[in-house]
């Protein structure tokens, strides 16, 4: 029996109609193997109060977030926050933390608002598989 992700792991909040958002859900979810993070669709409930609580319209949202209790990181911090919770190998993209944040998040921000442009976009939100639904909010 696998352990359950606690109430108060920090959550990505994340696009589920991207093609790109969605295949980065994914391989959070297989190589989160401590269960550390838990998903939010920007599309449900939780997802878009957590938008809304950190001032981001859910129906036009220019980033990801990760929300951990009140705190947030958004644009490259919260993907690199990402990568390096999931442990190694992949945290060693961590050291991309050195690139000042004036590079980083100018080129986050076009990736995301062409997102759908150059990944595509879903005709559905997609969903995990039964696996791992204890991890979706």
């Amino acid at each position: 029996m696998t352990a359950k992700p606690a109430p108060n792991n920090p959550i990505i909040v994340f696009d589920a109609e991207c093609i790109l958002c969605s295949a980065n859900a994914q391989f959070v979810l297989q190589h989160d193997t401590a269960r550390r993070f838990r998903l939010a669709a920007m599309q449900g409930a939780v997802g878009a109060d957590l938008y809304r609580r950190f001032g981001i319209d859910p129906a036009d949202p220019d980033t990801m977030i990760l929300v951990d209790g009140d705190s947030l990181l958004r644009d490259s911090d919260a993907v690199l926050s990402i990568y390096a919770g999931l442990g190694w190998p992949w945290k060693v993209l961590s050291v991309l933390r050195l690139v000042p944040r004036a590079i980083r998040d100018p080129l986050y921000r076009l990736v995301a608002r062409n997102r759908y442009r150059i990944f595509g976009k879903r005709d559905r939100c997609w969903l995990p598989s039964p696996e791992f639904r204890d991890r979706l909010l």
